[in-house]
């Protein structure tokens, strides 16, 4: 072993040591914290030595190329997850890196309270993070990054000769990205112990599925054309994946519309309001079994910081006006003073000579 890396051991074990303490193996969860890991950490530290449960690590040791895609996929999930969420009362707010450095021993997850409270924001993370394992895992195949997966081959050779088109380019087998996302974060039911741990796991399990359903969904068809002067006499079309942002708005779109189920589980999820039980559920429908706290107040217990302090937008009717954010408790205002470069310009030869800007911005902030 070279001198830099034994150098580089020590902080490397120390990582690994910070990141055991604050994610006890068998908490489920665990793997979300690689959206937070640095870039390369994860492949540093090896499949053995990440925080994933006993069955994850096994798949990751048979396909450790998956890795980096595995990352990639917790941190669209996490970083969709606070931009949908950011002007709310819950933000979606996540342990950071320097967080998880210092964190002692038996510190909650990343999403804390949220990942177990079995509300709409649990219904909301599980389908979100779900649905970025797919997302990335397709991509990768797409990019030809495995072996064991490429472009989606049953859509080869076929098409309309009637209408002038026919399948081609590189459809994104999401199929292949849905079977991992199934093998990785999803565990036979029989596992649990308990009523409550049962209507939880169940409900965990719908959610994942349904973040699943809305990357196959929003699955859309692109098309080349083909012919003399751009006559699109032929056109040449394939399936693609919708951005994530999209995939995003969909799934907030669920949120605001999910379905409170009963806590007691009998052949199937059921809602929980007897008058509305006739009434189907759907695979790409959030479920949820208990109400979410209320957000607007700190309460250190469940580690929910509350509202105050938050900057808000004192002319929107919207979550981020400061009527709704503040909830009703008024807010501060504050004002602060940006110095900036303007009017710069290229001086013969060779320097760039910049105006010292000032402005003054009202912030509002909740009392």
């Amino acid at each position: 072993m070279d001198r830099v890396a034994l150098l580089a051991l020590p902080r490397l074990c120390a990582l690994w040591a910070a990141l055991l303490a604050l994610f006890p193996c068998g908490v489920q969860g665990n793997w979300m914290w690689l959206g937070i890991a640095s870039f390369g950490v994860p492949e540093k530290l090896g499949c053995a030595n990440l925080p994933l449960n006993s069955r994850q690590k096994e798949l990751c040791k048979r396909k450790p190329y998956l890795l980096p895609s595995i990352r990639e996929g917790a941190r669209l999930g996490i970083q969709e997850c606070r931009s949908q969420f950011k002007h709310e009362r819950w933000n979606c707010m996540v342990a950071t890196a320097n967080a998880a450095a210092a964190a002692p021993l038996g510190t909650s997850p990343l999403f804390g309270y949220e990942l177990t409270s079995g509300t709409k924001e649990t219904a909301f993370i599980y389908a979100v993070m779900a649905a970025g394992l797919v997302h990335s895992v397709t991509r990768s195949c797409s990019a030809g990054n495995m072996t064991e997966c490429s472009c989606d081959t049953t859509l080869q050779n076929g098409g309309s000769a009637s209408e002038g088109w026919h399948w081609g380019g590189c459809s994104d087998d999401v199929q292949y990205g849905m079977w991992f996302s199934r093998k990785f974060l999803d565990f036979p039911i029989r596992n649990t112990t308990g009523k409550e741990s049962k209507v939880l796991f169940t409900m965990n399990l719908h959610n994942s599925e349904a973040g699943r359903q809305a990357v196959a969904k929003l699955m859309s068809v692109d098309c080349r054309c083909h012919g003399v002067s751009g006559s699109c006499a032929v056109k040449t079309c394939w399936k693609t994946m919708s951005s994530f942002e999209k995939i995003g708005h969909w799934l907030k779109d669920k949120y605001e519309n999910s379905i409170q189920v009963s806590d007691k589980i009998k052949r199937k999820m059921r809602r929980r309001e007897k008058d509305q039980r006739k009434i189907p559920i759907h695979k790409d429908d959030l479920l949820y079994v208990n109400k979410s706290p209320n957000y607007c107040v700190e309460d250190k217990k469940l580690g929910i910081p509350g509202t105050q302090g938050r900057e808000c937008n004192r002319t929107s009717e919207g979550a981020d006006g400061c009527n709704l954010l503040c909830c009703g408790r008024g807010y501060n205002t504050h004002v602060v003073r940006h110095v900036e470069r303007c009017e710069c310009k290229f001086i013969w030869c060779c320097y760039v000579r910049c105006r010292r800007c000032e402005s003054m911005t009202d912030v509002h902030t909740c009392k």
